[in-house]
């Protein structure tokens, strides 16, 4: 990656969607893979992530790594725009 501006990721609770814009180029198009849509420019290269059902995700991540005994902080392990409540129980 040739740029050097900092990443912005975005979560839409509404709708349960973590973007993760990488460049601010233009997007030529887009491909799917199951819950992640992945945006590319015109040179193929990723502009934007986004993570559908991102509360699913995350909360299935999160017990994978506690199950592997892995040791989380509880402040550490959810970025800014989460809520503890995000990860809650509904969300399993």
């Amino acid at each position: 990656m040739t740029e050097n501006k900092k990443s912005l990721f975005q979560y839409d609770p509404e709708a349960d969607v973590l973007a993760w814009e990488i460049t601010g180029r233009p997007i030529e198009y887009a491909k799917e893979a199951g819950n992640v849509i992945i945006h590319f420019s015109k040179n193929h290269s990723p502009v934007l992530i986004e993570i559908l059902e991102a509360t699913k995700l995350l909360t299935s991540a999160i017990g994978i790594l506690e199950k592997s005994g892995i040791k989380l902080p509880k402040t550490a392990v959810l970025p800014s725009f989460f809520t503890r409540e995000d990860f809650s129980e509904r969300a399993l």
